[in-house]
């Protein structure tokens, strides 16, 4: 598959979150959707989180709202191949609801994910704060202004290519690794323009961004860029909470952290807040990390 040219990044996401209903299959649900070009030809993790949780919540209640899922990344996908979703209807209780799907390419899985829907319900209400005093993403260089001048494939579709708007608020990875070594990291980010209203589209947009950088406080850790020759990285699971909704087209806050990396695994945790501060999910994520002997 050569790079696209005759559509946005913005239209990209709508069109692999548009899945198409193949009907049902000995007991599941069956869905099939495009997978989004990438400079390196494997498909990008949080396009078939996000489509997969997209086939889940076409075969729930509308009044079931998805609070959370758990998935492995079994294979790398092929970005010239479409992708097939198949969704078992687990359980269906009073309040909740329980989905697994299984994306496939070929007949051969390459994620599998359980998602859990719930009725809205009062209840107990807390949540950690937003970390305070941050500059404001409008006072952040944007990805293309940061590699303004880099001639290389991968630079070109981070600045150009994705449809999401990333700032960090410390330096980047991409080149360099600027100031003290550090396990954590915040970045600003929101779609490259407005989407629809669809509330479920958002929080599968925003399962979608979370895949993004969350590893990244693991390399940053240990001063490691993107660029490093010999590095590998590949996520191997992720975790989601939707606490609260928010729209993915306005200014949300990533703030991620790593407790802990051995064995040639590194962990990271993250929570994405709106730009108000409201708490709207939170992430956890186990990432293949190998970097050469120095």
């Amino acid at each position: 598959m050569t790079e696209p040219r005759d559509t946005t990044p913005l239209e990209g996401l709508l069109a692999a979150l548009d899945l198409t209903d193949t009907g049902a299959r000995t007991n599941e649900d069956i869905f099939t959707g495009p997978s989004q070009w990438m400079p390196q030809g494997r498909v990008f993790g949080g396009q078939v989180l996000a489509q997969s949780i997209t086939a889940a919540m076409r075969t729930v209640p509308e009044d079931r709202v998805v609070h959370s899922m758990h998935g492995y990344f079994l294979r790398p996908g092929d970005v010239n191949k479409p992708i097939t979703f198949a969704v078992d209807r687990i359980h269906d209780g009073r309040s909740f609801a329980t989905r697994r799907t299984q994306a496939y390419q070929d007949g051969i899985p390459i994620l599998s994910l359980i998602g859990s829907f719930q009725t809205e319900d009062d209840g107990l209400e807390h949540q950690i704060d937003m970390p305070a005093d941050l500059p404001a993403p409008e006072d952040l260089p944007s990805t293309a202004e940061r590699l303004a001048g880099v001639e290389h494939p991968v630079a070109r579709f981070w600045s150009t290519a994705r449809p999401f708007d990333m700032r960090h608020v410390d330096s980047p990875l991409y080149l360099s690794v600027e100031g003290t070594p550090v396990g954590h990291q915040a970045v600003w980010m929101k779609t490259l323009g407005s989407l629809p209203d669809d509330p479920n589209l958002h929080r599968a947009a925003l399962a979608y961004a979370s895949d993004y950088t969350i590893l990244e406080p693991i390399i940053r850790r240990h001063g490691t860029s993107w660029s490093t020759p010999g590095l590998k990285a590949a996520s191997l699971d992720h975790a989601m909470w939707w606490h609260r909704f928010g729209r993915v087209d306005e200014w949300m806050l990533y703030v991620q952290e790593s407790p802990s990396a051995h064995g040639g695994r590194g962990l990271s945790l993250g929570r994405i807040y709106s730009r108000t501060g409201v708490l709207l999910a939170s992430i956890a994520q186990e990432g293949m990390v190998r970097v050469p002997a120095r």
